[in-house]
């Protein structure tokens, strides 16, 4: 499998500013990072990355179910300090796999 490439690291986007966020339609790993401290926050999968991170959000600004409102409020909290990168993958197996190994190699926050 060759490596993705990455986009490069972003603002996240304040839905309530109605910024917009810059994300691959179709599968990959997203990867989310405090600023302050460049402490990984989060690294997660989707077969849908822009679908999927628009839960990283609470309600009503989020869309979509994540089971981790901790993660939801620690971003909505932090906003002006998280930063994201994505990476395209041709497959969601490729993002699943992808994703284990940099859970492995980074042990995010949430």
């Amino acid at each position: 499998m060759n490596e993705p490439r990455w986009e490069p690291w972003r603002p996240f986007p304040d839905a309530a500013k109605g910024e917009l966020l810059t994300a691959p339609f179709g599968a990959g790993v997203y990867w989310l990072r405090d600023a302050r401290d460049n402490q990984d926050i989060y690294i997660g999968e989707g077969s849908n990355v822009a679908q999927r991170m628009t839960s990283l959000l609470p309600a009503p600004l989020g869309h979509g179910t994540r089971n981790n409102a901790p993660l939801r409020d620690y971003v909505m909290a932090n906003i002006q300090h998280v930063v994201y990168r994505t990476a395209a993958c041709p497959s969601k197996t490729q993002a699943k796999s992808l994703e284990a190994k940099l859970m492995a190699e980074h042990k995010p926050r949430f």
